[in-house]
């Protein structure tokens, strides 16, 4: 798996020829489009990717509990009318919804005041009813008011009152801010909540019966889909007079294919190499049965179009560091036994076939570490047995266990310094990156040795020579006067403060021993007592100790599984891209017609 190589072609032709080019490269589905045109200012004159709208109207009706007997052919039925339809249905059930909770809470609001009639203004002379809702500790406020009032209703905690006034009385009048109960009795608001249920009642019936339609909606999607990604390609397209062009990025092995297409549309075509200050998109380019590993090499960082692949080295390296956080080959077999369960329902796309597949190697690299290190549900096998003389780790022996944890760390950071330098090869910073491998390694050897008691000065001197290669070489400043080679020195002695963070980077691989060493502690400690129980009580004891193994061992397998999953994927997407991956890119994507599955 490599990154595409790409050419950026721009198209032009004639105004007439617009609407078929563009259909045309849509059915090729090889470009990456690029902005010719201003994006339209106004956000509702956005056409965004992907056909939002349809996918709300699908989601409006599948939440349908009963939904009708689906209608599998209609040879009438329009998929932008249909999508129409139902976001109307879904704005009048909204502004319905929207009128009952308004009226609920009004009616919530008057009914202490009671059913009141109010009178017409010509028979107040012009005063009008502004109303209050008093604590009964503030009583003797209303004493005070020279405003004509009265106490309509009194419960243990409030009065209510109303003062008759032209104008609205001062906000400091009464200790408390007056309650809006609107014009209408409380009969008149109830006879409107009344028609806003039946109202809703029947919006919901509308709604079940257009639910007979799911099925073709589902299958039309892909159109929705397409037009979508078509009006979001047209405001790219710069229109000058009677020509348009568009412009893009495209696989090499694709140009011969868009050159074909131009030529029987009278467009013109200019080809490009990117620039070194462009930044094409990345397009990573792999078989279908390998799309679950690049699918976790991007789900956190997408490489740089300059960069290299990291999808193997990710798809490998997570399955290693899980499998040695979970530490045990039982836990393993679960995983293999839940991939095997769910085989079949994942058999419905690639995608699908390809992370079973990943499951599966994933199950077995948990199986073959948890045999190594003699773990099977926290139980170790009977000495002078084969499984025994398959152990060759102790998770308890941990000067060695942490020796592990740190040679794969190291190993895991040359790897990516090393990728780096090929993939930067013939660039100063390539150099800096075997500065950075002798340095690691040069560590790595200085510590055994200072372990071991050995004269640490012979091979101090690889370490030596990686920190004098970073100073020399890590600082991509361009020599245009004298002064600039002492400013690249200066850059370079400042890359030196990287050492401390290679060095905490190498540590935190001690996550592997260490959480391994957790959960299969827990896994005995939950096993011993469970033999206790057993052992104390008689009888009922078996069924407590079963009880604690199940659940003791479904916690732990929990805890394993998060663990797995966090700390395998951070170790590669902080530790490993930070030396390996420095640049992040943009993700390519293609200009083509969309196959929704169902």
């Amino acid at each position: 798996m490599t990154v595409a190589r790409l050419k950026k072609l721009s198209v032009v032709g004639m105004a007439s020829q617009k609407p078929a080019t563009l259909e045309a490269l849509q059915d090729l589905g090889c470009m990456h489009v690029l902005p010719l045109a201003e994006i339209p200012s106004e956000p509702e004159k956005i056409s965004e990717r992907g056909a939002r709208e349809a996918y709300k109207a699908l989601r409006f009706l599948t939440e349908v509990p009963n939904p009708r007997r689906q209608i599998q052919r209609d040879n009438n039925f329009d998929m932008d009318r249909f999508i129409k339809d139902i976001r109307n249905l879904m704005q009048r059930t909204r502004d319905t919804i929207d009128r009952r909770d308004f009226l609920e809470h009004r009616i919530s609001q008057v009914r202490p005041w009671g059913d009141l009639d109010f009178p017409p203004s010509d028979a107040l002379a012009g005063n009008r009813l502004w109303f209050y809702q008093l604590p009964i500790k503030h009583r003797a406020s209303l004493d005070g008011i020279r405003l004509p009032w009265a106490v309509l209703e009194q419960d243990h905690r409030y009065l209510y009152a109303v003062l008759i006034s032209a104008d609205e009385p001062e906000d400091d009048i009464l200790p408390v801010p007056r309650t809006h109960v609107g014009s209408l009795p409380i009969h008149e608001l109830e006879a409107q909540l009344e028609d806003a249920e039946i109202a809703l009642e029947s919006l919901d019936a509308e709604r079940v019966a257009q639910t007979r339609y799911l099925t073709l909606m589902r299958q039309n999607l892909s159109l929705a889909e397409s037009a979508a990604e078509l009006a979001h390609a047209i405001q790219k397209v710069r229109d000058e007079e009677q020509m348009f062009a568009v412009q893009g990025w495209v696989p090499e092995e694709q140009v011969d294919a868009v050159l074909e297409m131009a030529k029987t549309r009278d467009a013109a075509v200019l080809i490009e190499e990117p620039g070194p200050d462009e930044t094409p998109p990345t397009l990573l380019e792999q078989p279908d049965n390998r799309s679950a590993a690049v699918d976790l090499a991007l789900f956190y960082q997408v490489p740089g179009y300059r960069d290299w692949d990291p999808s193997v080295i990710v798809s490998v390296s997570f399955a290693i560091f899980f499998a040695m956080i979970v530490a045990d080959a039982g836990y393993g077999a679960v995983i293999l036994f839940g991939m095997l369960l769910f085989w079949r329902r994942m058999d419905r796309t690639v995608s699908e076939r390809s992370w079973r597949r990943y499951g599966l190697t994933v199950a077995g690299a948990t199986v073959l570490y948890g045999i190594l290190v003699g773990s099977y549900f926290g139980a170790s096998p009977p000495d002078g047995s084969l499984w025994a003389k398959l152990k060759i780790l102790d998770l308890n022996n941990f000067s060695a266990m942490m020796m592990v944890s740190i040679v794969v760390g190291v190993f895991h950071l040359v790897l990516a310094n090393a990728l780096a330098a090929r993939a930067a090869w013939g660039q100063r910073k390539a150099v800096a990156n075997l500065g950075w491998i002798a340095a690691l390694i040069g560590g790595f050897v200085l510590w055994l040795s200072y372990m071991k008691g050995n004269a640490p000065l012979p091979v101090a001197s690889i370490l030596a020579v990686g920190v004098l290669v970073i100073i020399l070489f890590s600082s991509e400043r361009v020599i245009n006067k004298p002064t600039d080679w002492l400013w690249r020195l200066v850059e370079g002695l400042q890359s030196l403060a990287g050492a401390m963070g290679a060095f905490g980077d190498v540590l935190s691989y001690m996550r592997l021993f260490a959480l391994g060493l957790a959960s299969a502690s827990l896994a005995i400690t939950f096993n011993d007592l469970a033999v206790s129980v057993m052992q104390a009580l008689k009888g009922p004891g078996i069924l407590f100790g079963l009880l604690i193994l199940i659940i003791g061992h479904i916690l732990n397998f929990a805890l394993a599984m998060m663990s797995g999953v966090v700390h395998g994927l951070r170790l590669n997407y902080i530790e490993f891209f930070k030396w390996g991956l420095p640049d992040e890119g943009i993700v390519f994507r293609p200009f083509a017609r969309k196959e929704v599955q169902e």
